[in-house]
Parts: structure tokens; C-alpha cells; sequence
């Protein structure tokens, strides 16, 4: 139940961004195509004042679509119209046409042309595959040509249009900790026990929910900060637990640390004193949180290219596990945890790699500098870079969960 959360709360996550990038386009005079709920094939579709809002098979997430995020090139329609020349060449004429028109740089001409196009499309008579390719190029490339196309929207509304799907997770970042800080986040860890994992060392030696860790192996412990550091750097030995129960100090028998999420630890989960505040005070504790949160994955990302950086680096297993570990916990402290994910993904996303927002932003300025807009093939070749980075990057963080998941 925890898991289904957590992948819920990253769904949700994933479609307010995705929310974020359709209601500006709509609100500048760029209006998406699609809005969906969920990728892969519709389920279930309706087109309303010509837009096409559905829900996808694979339920994570949304998907929006822009119109002509591209300036429309004559290698489109290789790729789109290509199967259907190589079973109709009679298409070649009327494809050629349009070429031309993209290559001479005269979009209003190619957009005169493009209905001769459609109908010679829908007159050959081509394979299911190659058709629904043709209908597909043809549909991309009127929406590419079109008045509301984002290429061709002045600089300001394109960057607003991008960096509304990062701003919205920076907005939901800072709200959900504002909520969390309301009802009661979790502050200061206390030396209680709240929790017992079965099967743990802790549940074989007999430590109970309500009992005080007061010393491990025969040395005090006045904070849940000496508890931890004494249980994790046991290594693997025997550790000695004197907790306060009921008014009696009870040593319980020594036992093993066990490998838990990567440390050596007993198994429970220690309980934290509630931190409520005003309306006022919830703002500026979310706002400080934000801003250390901030400067730590600011100075994270230069790490990346160490060793120590690299071991830091988690993929969306690990972030389900840390938030579905955080509805177990609290349902505060998973709502300032689903604030981090939302403040990391909005940073990631800023990145000015292709084909991240950041990277969108930064080609836009790059367009205003030159005047004019940069060729679909440049966009291809900066996107393939930044792509294979993103899947390296992906990979290390898979390989770490797996590692941290299974004890290694």
C-alpha cells in the first residue's frame, strides 16, 4: 500500500509539470493538441474544442503536445512519408512539392501545399503502417506551420511556456511543506521507539514501541544522533541495547546488526517530536527548506564526475522506496519528501541539456541571438548528447538502488 502510494505521489508529480506546460501554452495562444494521463495507448479518449485529452495505458505521469516545437524541415517528410513514396511513387509530386517550398524557406507556401498533400494521401492506397506514418507527418507538419506553432511564437512566450512544467514543481515544493508544517511535520528524532520491524534483530532481542534507547554497549546515549552513529558503526558486531521502560533501565541481550537500506541497523523506527506552526511560519520554514535543499543539489551536481558523487545518485526505484518508507513513517514527513522530489525534479529539468526544459529555455535564447530558428537536425544531434547523458545518469542510479536495496 505504502509503494502504491509513493508512485502515485511521483504520478501526480509528473502530470501537474506536464499540467504546468499546457495551461500557459493555452494562456499564450499556443494550444496543445494533446493532454493525457498516462503514456502508451489510449484507453479511453475524447477531443474537446480541438484538443485531445485521453487516458494512456502505462499510468504514470501525462504527456502534453505542442504544436511545432520545430521548425518544419524537408527531411520530415523523409522520415514520415517515406514508406508511403516507396509503395506510391505517385506520392512523389506532390511530397516534392512541399520539399521544395520548406527548403526555399516559404512556410506560407508549404502550408498552401499541404492540403494537396493530405488528399494525395488519403487517395494511395498504402499499408496500415505506412499510412498511419503519412497521416502522422502530414498532421505534424500543419501543426508545425501553423500561426500557433511554438517555433514560431516570440522568445518570452516560448521560455514561459517551457518553464511553467519546472515552475509548477517548484510552486508544489514549496506548498506541500507549508501544509506539512500546519498539521505537524516531524522535527527533532527522539531516542523513543515508535516501530519494531519483524523479523529484524530488534524484534529477536525484544525491543517494544514506547521503549527509550538510553545506551548501546554499556555507553549513553543522550540524543537518537548517538544512537544511530553507535548502531551503524558496529559493522556487523554485536551491539548491546539499555533502554528506559516503564520507569526500569532493561538491558536487552546483545545481538548482530543486519544490512537495512544500506547501513548496519536493528530494525525500528525511532519516533519525532511534531513541529506545528502558523501559516506565516510554515512559509518560511518551507522557503529556508527549500533553499538549503537547493544549494545542496546545486553543489551535488558538480560531484557527479567523482566516485563519492556517483554513489549518491538514485533512480526512480530509489525514490519510491524513500517515499513509500516515508508514508510507513509519517504522512507529514511524506508530504516534505514528495516537496524535495518536486524541488528535484523541477532542478533537474532545468539542466540546459536537450531534451530537458533547461535546454529548450537556453536554445530559445540562442534563436533570439541569431534571429533566426535553429535547423530540427541540430536539435536532433544536441538532443542525442543530452539524452545518452540522462540514460548514463539513469543507469548509475539503478545500479545503486539495486546495490543499496540488496544489502550491498
Amino acid at each position: 500500500m505504502n509503494i502504491t502510494i509513493a508512485i502515485v505521489g511521483l504520478a501526480i508529480l509528473i502530470l501537474l509539470h506536464e499540467a504546468g506546460h499546457f495551461v500557459v501554452a493555452r494562456a499564450v495562444g499556443m494550444r496543445p493538441r494533446k493532454f493525457y494521463l498516462g503514456f502508451g495507448p489510449a484507453l479511453a479518449k475524447v477531443r474537446r474544442n480541438g484538443i485531445e485529452y485521453g487516458i494512456g495505458a502505462i499510468p504514470l505521469g501525462g504527456y502534453v503536445k505542442i504544436p511545432g516545437m520545430h521548425r518544419p524541415a524537408p527531411s520530415d517528410l523523409d522520415v514520415h512519408l517515406g514508406s508511403a513514396l516507396h509503395e506510391q511513387p505517385e506520392l512523389v509530386r506532390s511530397v516534392g512539392a512541399v520539399k521544395r517550398l520548406l527548403e526555399a524557406g516559404d512556410f506560407a507556401g508549404a502550408r498552401v501545399a499541404v492540403p494537396e498533400l493530405e488528399a494525395a494521401v488519403d487517395a494511395a492506397e498504402l499499408s496500415p503502417g505506412a499510412s498511419r506514418s503519412a497521416r502522422r507527418g502530414v498532421n505534424d507538419l500543419r501543426d508545425g506551420l501553423g500561426a500557433d506553432a511554438y517555433w514560431r511564437q516570440r522568445t518570452w512566450k516560448r521560455i514561459v511556456v517551457i518553464f511553467a512544467g519546472p515552475g509548477m514543481n517548484i510552486l508544489i515544493a514549496l506548498l506541500l511543506p507549508v501544509i506539512a508544517y500546519t498539521i505537524g511535520a516531524p522535527g527533532d528524532t527522539t531516542r523513543v521507539v515508535k516501530a519494531v520491524s519483524p523479523g529484524t534483530p530488534a524484534a529477536h532481542i525484544g525491543l517494544r514501541p514506547g521503549d527509550e534507547v538510553v545506551g548501546v554497549n554499556g555507553k549513553p546515549t543522550p540524543t537518537f544522533d548517538a544512537v544511530s552513529s553507535r548502531i551503524r558503526g558496529s559493522n556487523g558486531r554485536r551491539v548491546q541495547v539499555t533502554v528506559l521502560r516503564q520507569g526500569r533501565v532493561v538491558a536487552l541481550r546483545p545481538a548482530r546488526t543486519k544490512r537495512i537500506g544500506g547501513n548496519w541497523a536493528l530494525g525500528f523506527r525511532p519516533a519525532w517530536l511534531l513541529q506545528r506552526y502558523g501559516i506565516g511560519g510554515a512559509v518560511r520554514r518551507s522557503a529556508h527548506d527549500n533553499w538549503i535543499a537547493t544549494k545542496g543539489i546545486a553543489g551535488f551536481l558538480p560531484r557527479l564526475f567523482t566516485g563519492s558523487g556517483r554513489k549518491d545518485v538514485s533512480s526512480t526505484v530509489g525514490i519510491v522506496d524513500t517515499s513509500s518508507q516515508a508514508v510507513g513513517l509519517n504522512f507529514e514527513l511524506f508530504l516534505q519528501v514528495l516537496g524535495l522530489i518536486s524541488l528535484s525534479l523541477a532542478l533537474l529539468n532545468l539542466l540546459p541539456l536537450l531534451p530537458l526544459d533547461g535546454g529548450h529555455i537556453v536554445f530559445s535564447v540562442i534563436e533570439k541571438i541569431r534571429g533566426r530558428a535553429v535547423g530540427r537536425a541540430a536539435y536532433e544531434r544536441v538532443s542525442a548528447v543530452g539524452f545518452a547523458l540522462f540514460m548514463i545518469l539513469m543507469f548509475i542510479g539503478l545500479s545503486n538502488d539495486i546495490s543499496r536495496l540488496s544489502g550491498g
